[in-house]
Parts: C-alpha cells; structure tokens; sequence
C-alpha cells in the first residue's frame, strides 16, 4: 500500500489517486498491467456499434520493446520522357504508333509510390495548428512510452481547468519524439484517443492525418475510425478502409468499405458489401440504415433511405457521426444524455446551425475546446442569418453592444447582462470568455470599479494580461482583482508580504483563501517562511508528499514540459473546481513554472480563484 501523509482529493470519484498511484507503479516497474484495466471506459474507444456488431477485442497489440524503424526506404519511381514525333522523325526512327490515352481506369496507379523525400517518419509525429505555439519535440523527456500511454489512458477527461486543457492539448498536437517501448503509430493513437475524450475533435484528425496511412498499426486505425466519426467524416476512413476490414473484422469495418465504394459511385460494389454487413443481422437497423444514407450521398441508384429514430435509447459515436455525414438530426432526448465530449464535437462541427450549437460552444469554451474568437464569430453568425426573437438573437445584439457602443458604461452594462444570465457556473465562466476583448477595449476607469472585478476576470480569461494591469490602480487591495492581477504580475522575481496575502484571506472564504495561497507559493510569489506560516494558518499542506508529488515536481526540475502537463492534468480530473485541492494546484503551478511555463501556471493560479 502506498504510504503518504495525507490525503489528495483529486478526482470525480475521490479514490483516483489510487489509480494514479497504481498507474505511476505499473509504469515505473514496468509491469505489463494494462490487463486489469479492461473494465476502465478510458481504456479503448467506446463502441462504434451496439452490442451484436461483433467487434473484436480493442486492447491496443503490446508494444514493441524498442522504437519502431520507419519502413525501408523505397526508390522514387521516375518515368521516362516519351519522345516526341517531331524527335523520331530527327533520329531517322519510325513515327510509334498512336497509343491510347490514358484515362482515370486505365491509369495502374498501383505503380506509383510516394519518394522518400515526401515520407514522414514515425520517429517524429505531430502538427502546429495556428495560433497554438508548439512544445519542443523532446517534451517528454526520456518516459517510457508505456509510462505514458499508461497515464494517457488512466486520464479521465474533460479535466477542470481550462488553461490547463489548452497546454495538454497543444502538447498532445505538437511534433514529439516518439519514446522508447511504443511504435510512433501507437503513441500518435494514444494522444489522438486522449484528444477526443477531451473534446478535441478536430485536434485528433489533424495528428491522426500527420502519419502516412500505409503505416497505420491496427490501434491506429480504430482511433482514426473514432476521430473520424467524431468529425463527420467517414470518407477520411477510406484509405484503410480494406486494411481495417482484412485487420480487425467487423461488422463496422465493412459497413465502412460500403461506404467508401458508394462515395465514389460504386453502386454495385456498396450493395454487395452492405449485404455482406448484414448478413447475420437485419438490414433495417438504425446503424446500417445512417450507413446508407452516407452511401446514397454519392452512389447512384442507391436505395432512398429514411431514419427514425423512435426505437433508439442510445447514441453510439457512430450513429452521432454517420448522423453527422447524412445531414439527418439527432433527437434531443439522445443529445441529452451524451457525455461532454460529444457535445463539443457537435459545437466544433460546421454542419448544424449556429443557434443549434452555440450553447454546446461555450460549455466547449469553459473547457478550452472553443476560443473567445470562435464564440463571438459563432454569435456573429447568429446576429447574421437570424431575424427572430430567440434568446440566442439577444445574446448576440447584447454582445454587439458590448463591443461597439460610443459609451463605456452602455458596454458595461450590456456585459453585466451576458454575466448574470446564466444559471451554470461554467457557462458563466463561458460568458466572461466571450466579453474578454470587450473588456479589454475599456479605459481603465474608477468610475467603473464597480464591475472591476469581472472586467478582470473577463480579461484574463483569455490571457490579457497587460490590459488588465492597466486597471491596477483601480481595484483596491485584498479584492478579488487585487489577487487575480497579483497572481498575473509578469514582473520577474515578484513578491508580496504577508499582510498583502493575508488581507484576501480576511475578506473571503477559506476554500478562495487557499487557492489564493497556492498559487503565490507556487509562483513563488512568498518569502519562504511567510509561505510557510500562511501554509499552517489555512492548513494548506503544501510539503507533504507522495507518488504524485514526486513524480510532477521531478518532471518539472528536468523540464519535461509534456510529462508536467500530463501529471497536472491527472490532478484535474473532476467538472468541478470545488474539488480540485490546493496543495495539487501548489505542485502543479510549482512544476510548470519549474518547466518553463510560467505563463500557463499564472493564467491557471488565476482561474482558480475566479471559478472557485
């Protein structure tokens, strides 16, 4: 039994330490336990079907013990130039004879391989998206890639922070070493499968389509059959399709050959294929019926198909993505018992209308998955297209005040209006997001200290972090923006006394006052006996320690910024901030500062205290 001094509440179910520590064990000695871990959700993809599709096991194959070689290099084939007639009538030859045309059947293009120059190595596997800075390709330091995959799996996402989600996402994404113990395929499964459960859905396709598909291992393609079905695209299954079918047979496999053929027009080919799919069970299931309405989208003669869904209790991801690719709607009563991943698939998703998923949009933003910029384009398209009364309408026309009227106390209170009308603690925290560069427009004013305290939060919401120090001289100290714009100070080496510290303690509650703490000490914001002092007074036991603590705390003194935020995120796994403790935000702030990533650890000190 692992020994520690006291107890870390870190987790929707409170007893995730233990599997953390069980984890951290396995990982760390090495033992092949992934076994026990079968009835865990995180481990492999949810269904794509019901149950009777027959799926095989989707346990991932065992690693190899060593980092999988790229495939052998292969010659660029580079044909020879035909000559001319004009040049066999100079070389004294005989005209050749007329040759056919080539056309798209006739064309073998079975013949022709990519170079070696345009391959990409599995060694290195990763994307840059705009505006996401990447992490350095050696993040992960020297882990063990079945440490890794151990910890990625045993992640219960989405996580509380939304900061935090952002620099795990954009860790996940970035082009990293591929480690010791797992195949670069496996390991680029392993983040795409963590990025989908966290609502990360076009993240996933975007690192699931940065390794070359002829070298897809077969966990790889059930990951990116589960990305694609998030995103609505099951054409992007196409190129191993067959692969998957001869790989892991399935029900699912096959019913996605159909598919394949019928978006390139192969009527004949898909029936055949459907009634392979069908063979042991019936043909007017829902999920086989949603798989030829995505078939008579592009094959002629296909058969017209109408989806009801009267019978079904429940939304697989394939329904929701074939759904998605058929244009069909998805009744309320199944998007109502979805997990939360889902719903930011559906906010990400260009298909529905705007007013459809705008609520889905900020939940997704509360969580990182949406940016201020999307929420208020996604409004601005509402505003656009709808000429009704709808609440969605008047959120947007409040919004367009919020940026755009001549007086800064209309603003204001057009923000004060967005602030106040949700009921759900993290569509508020959604609302401050959207107004951020509202709020950021405003002259910082006394006449508006009323609402100073928001117009911070909104601010640094979103990182801006040098418009909100402009209203330094505004908020009084021991306020709520007194603590967020000290925890935001990007002065090098700064410090506060205790009487500054403890005078927030005396104006609010000891679980805000905690927070508060925590993350001063672990930007180091407290002489060291002062930290120690305000650590007794609120019972912050921030030198206690445990597998956890070790782990993170090394991880940032090596500065392995991808394995900081991957522990950080462990600590995280809960909707709630109420349950995150603070001696888990002291170490997480601790090592991410330690790793270089003072920024993220401000911007999360901060967010603590504004959702608390």
């Amino acid at each position: 039994m692992l020994k520690r001094s006291f107890r870390l509440k870190i987790s929707r179910s409170n007893v995730a330490f233990g599997a953390i520590a069980l984890a951290l064990l396995a990982a760390g000695t090495g033992i092949p336990a992934l076994g026990q871990d079968r009835q865990d959700r995180q481990d492999a993809p949810e269904s794509l079907l019901p149950p009777g599709f027959g799926e095989p096991d989707t346990t991932p194959p065992a690693p190899q013990p060593t980092r999988a070689p790229n495939p052998a290099p292969r010659p660029a084939i580079v044909q020879p130039i035909p000559a001319s007639p004009s040049q066999s009538a100079e070389t004294g030859g005989e005209s050749p004879a007329p040759q056919p045309t080539p056309t798209l059947s006739t064309v073998d293009y079975s013949r022709y391989e990519l170079p070696e120059f345009a391959r990409r190595s599995t060694a290195r596997v990763g994307t840059v998206a705009y505006g996401n800075p990447p992490f350095a390709h050696d993040s992960f330091g020297r882990s063990n890639g079945r440490y890794l995959q151990i910890l990625m799996r045993r992640l219960d996402a989405p996580i509380a922070s939304r900061w935090l989600s952002i620099a795990l996402r954009r860790a996940l994404m970035s082009r990293i070493d591929t480690p010791q113990g797992i195949s670069g395929a496996d390991f680029t499964a392993e983040r795409a499968w963590l990025l989908l459960r966290m609502g990360e859905s076009v993240a996933a396709r975007l690192l699931v389509q940065s390794v070359d598909t002829e070298d897809y291992s077969p966990w790889l393609m059930q990951t990116g059959m589960q990305v694609a079905l998030a995103n609505g695209d099951p054409a992007a299954v196409c190129p191993y399709a067959d692969r998957g079918a001869e790989t892991l047979p399935a029900r699912g496999w096959v019913l996605a050959q159909a598919m394949c053929a019928g978006l390139v027009g192969k009527s004949k080919r898909a029936e055949e294929l459907v009634q392979q799919g069908t063979r042991r069970g019936s043909r007017n299931d829902i999920d086989t019926l949603l798989a030829e309405k995505v078939i008579a989208t592009g094959a002629s003669g296909a058969r017209a198909v109408t989806i009801e869904w009267n019978s079904v209790n429940r939304l697989t991801t394939w329904r929701y993505g074939l759904a998605m690719a058929g244009n069909v709607e998805i009744p309320d009563r199944l998007m109502q018992g979805v997990r939360p991943q889902l719903r930011y698939w559906y906010a990400l998703s260009p298909r529905p209308d705007p007013g459809l998923r705008v609520a889905d949009a900020e939940l997704a933003a509360a969580n990182g998955v949406f940016s201020n910029a999307g929420l208020v384009d996604l409004y601005g398209e509402i505003a656009a297209n709808d000429d009704g009364n709808s609440a969605e309408l008047a959120t947007a026309r409040d919004l367009r005040t919020a940026y755009a009227a001549a007086r800064a106390a209309d603003r204001v209170t057009a923000m004060r209006s967005l602030w106040e009308a949700p009921g759900d603690s993290r569509r508020h925290y959604a609302r401050l997001i959207l107004t951020a560069r509202a709020a950021g427009r405003l002259p910082a004013s006394s006449d508006l200290s009323e609402d100073a305290d928001l117009l911070i939060a909104s601010m640094l919401s979103t990182g801006l972090t040098q418009q909100a120090q402009a209203w330094e001289s505004v908020v009084a100290r021991g306020t709520n923006g007194w603590a967020m714009l000290t925890l935001a100070d990007m002065t090098p080496g700064a410090r506060i006394s205790y009487s500054d510290a403890d005078s927030y303690r005396a104006n609010f509650d000891r679980r805000r006052a905690q927070l508060f703490f925590a993350g001063l000490a672990g930007l180091g914001r407290l002489e060291d006996n002062d930290a120690q002092r305000m650590a007794s007074a609120l019972d912050v036991p921030i030198g206690a320690s445990n597998l956890w603590t070790q782990e993170i705390d090394a991880a940032g003194r090596r500065g392995d910024a991808g394995t900081v935020v991957l522990l950080s995120a462990l600590a995280m796994q809960t909707y709630r901030w109420s349950q995150v403790q603070p001696e888990a935000l002291f170490h997480i702030v601790a090592a991410l500062r330690a790793a270089g990533m003072e920024n993220y650890a401000r911007m999360i000190a901060v967010e603590a205290i504004t959702r608390a």
